[in-house]
Parts: structure tokens; C-alpha cells; sequence
């Protein structure tokens, strides 16, 4: 099966009647299944069978595939363990051997061993992975990181990007493009200034992705796919390049249409554009009536993506200019300063005193709050005044008794209230640091870990998702029950357990 082959185009009919009548609970189990024969005689036995009296789909599609295995990952490890050993006796559990053939199947085979986030996440992802990582680092698991950003680095060699996740349906998106912090977090435990220059060709390519179109830009056209521009000034959003029901979710995309008045090729489009900002869902991409029906991805300028692109362009402008060539540096260098520009100006609110994501169309701020705002804190982008505002609304608005909460909003979305998630404490946590509000840092971190701590303690488990308005209590919302594992969860509790305890 090539990269290109999805489930929905090899299967058709078949896919389409396996997703309309429920046959699971997860949409996402049978597009993860394995065929027990060729597509061709698959589909030629579903075609003779189908019209026959008494046809029981479910009971062929179990005699024709293997289904995914659903096992929760930490499930048999006692609860009394230590918590780092806990964490260390699921890093086995969670990772998985190089070059799995799985003839049929949508899984895309990768050279190196990685690990996976757990329970139905049974594949590599692209931003979680750069949270496992952390926790990888602080287990001393150097082999393995390098196995990662190597399968990373595969990816974009290979498809030219880095999708999602290692499915074929994922390979029209990507995720936020962590892949520059991940070399960052490999170079400072192994390999130093080495590690940049043998990375540099797909970082290169990352950017280009990130910023194709942006040449072709004029007057009267502001976006293209991924890239925007705003007064001169190349910034990025998040876009998808299929308009269709996300393979994973298919009746679920396709009952959310079915009850809007919306366009069904921009709604898909705009939820699928939600899944590459890792935050599906969040009242950050919705319309006014803050509902899913009323998603609007494809027209915010996001917060964190361009904190992220403005550390992409520095780190290539670097080595660019290491490797003598002041021109391209240069290129990096002016996009990278504008962007910051940017950051500092219009995505911050003078009077909410808080960054925001920005409307593509009036190039105003959104106005909906949420911890993406701390990300130019995390990089450094932030005036020591915007910092300082932006630490007092944290503890204002975010700070709960389980930690820090994902929007004060609630929308019945799982990046909204009551949820908090790893890998935005990690960002929080670290952005207050770099400009010395440690006492902050370290109470929200505190109160994370002892949510952490007191589920696992509860149930054996540690969570992909916290309820920190009423700690103890399970997360809520989404289209998937909470799933356990969990990889960015262990990676950053390691990491915060190393700043909190040492």
C-alpha cells in the first residue's frame, strides 16, 4: 500500500456503509483495521455478499479484517508503584519495533523504534511526541530520541512533510511543526551543533511546506493554503488540503453537516485545519456561538503556530549562516524579526493585557482566551511588560485547583474547561520561568503533578487528559472516551517531577 492509498479509496462502498451504520463505537477502529485478504478480493467477496438475504455486515467485516487491538496500555500496572518507575515500566509497553509490515494496512511503516501515546493512539504522532520526548530525555532514553527524530526525518524525506500521524488518512495535514524543538531537546543531551547541521535539509523542507504558496501572493490575494499575509508580513495558520469527512470521524463529519447551513466542503475543511492545530476542539476556532457547527480554523491567525514558525526561521537562519550563507540567513533573519514584530503588536491586546489568536479578516484579535497565549513566553517573544500581564491573567483566569485550564470557556470540547493537558502545562510552566515568575511556575506545576499523581494512585493510569476544575474527576468532551498511556502525559510529569523535586 503507498502513502497515497486511504482507506476510503481502496474501500468505497464498503468503507462508507462500515462508517454510516456505527458498526463501532471509534469511527477510527476500522480504518485502522488490517485486511485479511487483497482489497480486490475483499471488495469482490463484500460485492457477491452484500445483497444476499440475512447480510451481516459487521460479522463480514470481522471475518474479512483484523481489528486494531484496544488494550489500555497501563491498565495491569499496580497503583502503589513510584511514580518514575510506574512511568518507566510503560515506556516498553508504549513503544513499538521498526519496519512493522503490515501488508494492507494504513499504518506507515517507519525505519526506527518510537513510541506511542497509548490506547487508541496506536501510531506516531507528530506533536505529542515532541512531550514523550521530554520524558525520554529525563529517563535517559538518548537511543531512542534519535530513533524518533530520525522516523521524523524519514517523513518529510519521504512525503514531505510530517503528517499528523503514520496513517495514510493523516497525510493531508500536519501538526504544529515541533519538529525544530525536537532537534533542539536532542542536540542538548547528545550531539550538540551536530545534530542541526544533520537535520538542516528537513527543517528546510518543513518550511517550505509551512510556506508554500507565500510567493505567489499579490495584492488581492491574502492566504494560500497554509501562509497568510498582513501588512506586508508572512504569518502562518493552519489549513488541511482535503475538503472532505476526516476518514477517522466519518459519520461523525458527516452528522455535524448534516445539522448546519454551512458549506459542507469549508466545514470539513475547517475541522479538519482544527486537527492540525493538535486542538480539536477548542473554543479558539469557533464563531460566535461558540459550537462546533460554527468552526472557523481556516480564518484565525493561531498564537502558538507562529511562536513556533518565528523559532523554525531562527534556528535556519543559524545554521545558514554557519554554514556560509549569509543570504539565506539573512531571509531568515528579516522574516523572523518581522513575525516578532507581529507577535508583539497585534496579537497582543494592550487592553485585555493578554496575547489572543488574531481574525484573518480584520486582522483584530479574537478575543477568546486561552493558554496558546503563552506561548511567546515559551520562545522569548514577549516584552518583559506583555510577560508580566500576561502572568497575572494566568493566575486570574487559567489557575485552578488541578492545575492550569486549557480556556476558561465551556463548550463541551475537550480543549476547553474543565480539561488541562500536558503538554500546554509544560509550555506554561516554562514560559513563566524564562522571565523569572518561578513562584507561579512551580504552584501550577505543583498542583498538576498532584492531579497526576492522585488519578494514578486512584485508577493505575496515567490520563491523556485532567479534569482540573474538580481534580479526581474524569475529563470530559470530545468525540472519543479519555484515553490512558498516556505519552505526552508521562513525559512531562517526568520533566516537571525533575524541576519540582530537584
Amino acid at each position: 500500500m503507498s502513502v497515497s492509498q486511504t482507506p476510503h479509496e481502496i474501500y468505497g462502498a464498503l468503507f462508507e456503509a462500515v462508517q454510516a451504520g456505527h458498526l463501532f463505537a471509534d469511527s477510527k477502529t476500522f480504518v485502522d483495521a488490517v485486511a485479511r485478504r487483497t482489497p480486490a478480493e475483499t471488495l469482490r467477496h463484500y460485492s457477491e455478499m452484500r445483497d444476499q438475504p440475512g447480510f451481516d455486515l459487521q460479522a463480514f467485516v470481522r471475518q474479512n479484517f483484523d481489528l486494531p487491538d484496544a488494550r489500555l496500555e497501563s491498565a495491569a500496572l499496580p497503583a502503589d508503584n513510584d511514580v518514575r518507575t510506574q512511568i518507566g515500566n510503560l515506556w516498553p509497553k508504549l513503544t513499538r519495533a521498526a519496519d512493522r509490515k503490515e501488508q494492507y494496512s494504513s499504518l506507515i511503516e517507519l525505519p526506527r523504534a518510537y513510541v506511542v501515546p497509548g490506547g487508541r493512539f496506536r501510531e506516531l504522532y507528530y506533536w505529542d511526541s515532541y512531550f514523550t520526548m521530554l520524558g525520554l530525555a529525563a529517563s535517559g532514553k538518548v537511543r531512542m530520541l534519535e530513533d524518533m527524530v530520525d522516523n521524523f526525518a524519514f517523513l518529510v524525506d519521504r512525503i514531505g512533510f510530517i503528517p499528523n500521524g503514520t496513517r495514510t488518512y493523516y497525510c493531508t495535514r500536519s501538526q504544529p511543526p515541533v519538529f525544530v524543538m525536537m532537534i533542539e531537546l536532542l542536540a542538548s543531551v547528545s550531539g550538540g551543533q551536530k545534530v542541526f547541521d544533520k537535520y538542516f535539509p528537513q527543517l528546510e523542507k518543513e518550511y517550505e511546506f509551512w510556506m508554500a504558496g507565500a510567493a505567489g501572493l499579490t495584492a488581492g490575494q491574502t492566504a494560500v493554503r497554509r501562509v497568510v499575509r498582513i501588512d506586508g508580513t508572512l504569518l502562518n495558520r493552519y489549513w488541511d488540503d482535503a475538503a472532505e469527512p476526516r476518514q477517522e470521524s466519518y459519520a461523525e463529519d458527516i452528522a455535524l453537516a448534516a445539522g448546519t447551513k454551512r458549506e459542507p466542503a469549508r466545514l470539513y475543511r475547517d475541522i479538519r485545519a482544527a486537527c492540525e492545530s493538535g486542538w480539536d476542539f477548542s473554543s479558539r476556532w469557533f464563531g460566535e456561538t461558540r459550537s462546533i457547527g460554527s468552526i472557523r480554523t481556516t480564518e484565525v491567525l493561531p498564537v502558538d503556530l507562529n511562536s513556533i514558525m518565528h523559532r523554525l526561521e531562527i534556528v535556519l537562519g543559524s545554521i545558514s549562516q554557519r554554514a556560509g550563507d549569509p543570504v539565506a540567513a539573512k531571509r531568515y533573519g528579516d522574516r523572523a524579526d518581522a513575525r516578532k514584530r507581529m507577535i508583539q503588536s497585534l496579537f497582543f491586546d494592550e487592553t485585555a493585557g493578554f496575547f489572543f489568536d488574531l481574525d484573518i479578516g480584520d486582522s483584530k484579535p479574537t478575543g477568546v482566551l486561552s493558554l496558546a497565549a503563552v506561548y511567546p513566553l515559551f520562545f522569548g517573544l514577549a516584552t518583559d511588560d506583555q510577560a508580566k500581564r500576561v502572568a497575572a491573567r494566568l493566575d486570574e483566569d487559567f489557575l485552578r485547583p488541578g492545575g492550569w485550564v486549557t480556556t476558561p470557556t465551556y463548550t463541551g470540547q475537550q480543549w476547553d474547561s474543565p480539561n488541562g493537558w500536558a503538554p500546554l502545562h509544560w509550555i506554561v510552566f516554562e514560559g513563566l520561568r524564562n522571565y523569572g515568575f518561578d513562584e507561579q511556575a512551580f504552584e501550577g506545576a505543583r498542583r498538576w503533578i498532584a492531579t497526576n499523581v492522585g488519578m494514578y494512585r486512584k485508577s493505575g493510569r496515567f490520563m491523556e487528559k485532567y479534569n482540573v476544575e474538580q481534580p479526581g474527576l474524569p475529563a470530559s468532551g470530545g468525540e472519543y472516551a479519555v484515553q490512558d498511556g498516556f505519552g505526552w502525559t508521562n513525559g512531562v510529569l517526568l520533566s516537571l517531577l525533575g524541576h519540582v523535586s530537584g
